[in-house]
């Protein structure tokens, strides 16, 4: 393991020599056989099974300060570690393990008229920094995703989940050491001072990607000041449209999850979307309340259930993360896709149909990384596209859209091999 760095370094110097370490634990990784990672990763993942106690015991002093800080109830449910949420942590990292290494991969070849043999071969990024708030699961995630696909991580978690984070990031640390790869592949920052997370977005050089994954003033704050490319999204504002051919028990099914499954998820739902046309409007609505959801309509909404609360035109703008939605009445399929264009965040959009023809329209027309038809948005989820985890789900149009996992932590370079060709 590299020096340890001496956390009372100013944060320009702190994060310039995390990146000196992590450079040369990079350079280690880009050559590293799949099965040496596959092996670090199985080894992270029973370390972190064996540290449990440790973990559920850090998370318990991170929630009372938490819940005294007065945090929402959406963030403490995604500051939240159970015994079953660390075994899924666990198992998310071994998932990794047995997933195909992008590294090498030939994307493409050809023979140019030279007679020059030309392809494109995925390679590791580097150095990657991931900046994120609450969620003490992401430094496993982030952590395995970098690994098996040959980058360092740097990382960097909000100051609600320290305690958490530390404790995930030793076992992390023990299963690199026990399986023989650098220890330095993954390194937690040290302090929460906002000013580190500052020198990572200037660490032109040290870093070489940033994934943000927070709230919308984290994510707006690194894509702002940042001076090395950002993979990232903003809002999770998803929507359901349910159309006027939709099944009736498939909408209201399909609506209610979507929405009250997980509330406190980037991939729930925010604001439904009813046809006009359709006429169990009420019905879906009724039986969003009924979930225990607060339900803000605008005037047509309203009019189908009085019992609902009006909807401020700043609803439709707004990523709740709790047990609030915002319903609208649309015409049709344009205005469905009218509203999502206005208002979405390119995140998830789902259309409930039973006509194909429109069902195939919305899929090809709605401008989001992930759209669906006939199913919940709750499933806008890395591990449920057979990718395991996530770092994140990115929707700008640049390098990766979507769930990004192991191949989205990839780049590519040019390989040529001649016969002694040279150019006039």
């Amino acid at each position: 393991m590299a020096t340890i760095v001496d956390v009372e370094l100013d944060p320009v110097a702190l994060i310039a020599a995390l990146g000196r370490n992590a450079r040369v634990a990079a350079a280690t990784l880009a050559q590293a056989a799949t099965a040496d990672k596959a092996r670090g990763l199985v080894a992270m993942a029973q370390a972190i099974r064996d540290a449990e106690p440790e973990i559920l015991a850090a998370n318990d002093r991170d929630m009372a300060s938490a819940t005294v800080a007065g945090l929402s109830s959406a963030m403490l449910d995604r500051l939240k570690l159970t015994p079953e949420r660390v075994a899924a942590m666990a198992d998310g990292v071994a998932t990794i393990a047995t997933l195909p290494d992008p590294v090498g991969d030939v994307i493409d070849s050809t023979t140019s008229a030279n007679g020059i043999e030309l392809s494109r071969v995925r390679v590791p990024i580097g150095v990657i920094g991931i900046v994120y708030e609450s969620r003490p699961n992401v430094t496993a995630d982030a952590a395995a995703l970098c690994l098996g696909a040959g980058n360092a991580a740097i990382l960097r978690g909000g100051s609600e989940a320290v305690m958490s984070n530390r404790a995930i990031h030793a076992a992390i640390a023990a299963g690199l050491a026990d399986a023989g790869l650098p220890v330095d592949a993954v390194q937690l920052v040290p302090v929460t001072d906002r000013a580190a997370v500052g020198a990572m977005l200037a660490g032109e050089g040290v870093i070489d990607m940033v994934v943000p994954r927070g709230g919308k003033g984290l994510v707006a704050r690194v894509q702002a000041e940042a001076r090395v490319p950002v993979l990232a999204h903003l809002d999770g504002i998803n929507h359901v449209f349910v159309h006027a051919s939709a099944d009736p028990a498939m909408a209201e099914a399909i609506v209610v999850n979507a929405k009250m499954r997980r509330t406190g998820i980037c991939g729930a739902m925010e604001t439904l979307l009813i046809d006009r046309a359709y006429p169990y409007a009420a019905d879906v609505i009724g039986a969003l309340a009924v979930s225990g959801c607060e339900v803000r309509g605008d005037a047509a909404a309203r009019a189908l259930d009085s019992t609902i609360g009006s909807a401020a035109a700043s609803d439709w703008d707004t990523e709740y993360l709790e047990a609030i939605a915002s319903v609208a009445i649309v015409d049709g399929l344009d205005g469905a896709l009218a509203h999502i264009a206005a208002h979405g965040s390119h995140h998830t959009d789902a259309i409930v149909a039973e006509d194909a023809t429109v069902a195939e329209a919305f899929l090809a027309q709605a401008d989001s990384a992930i759209v669906l038809w006939n199913a919940s948005t709750q499933f806008a989820d890395g591990g449920e596209f057979g990718l395991g985890a996530e770092i994140g789900i990115a929707t700008g149009r640049l390098h990766a859209r979507g769930p990004v996992a192991l191949e989205g932590l990839t780049t590519y370079k040019w390989v040529g091999r001649g016969t002694g060709q040279v150019r006039p």
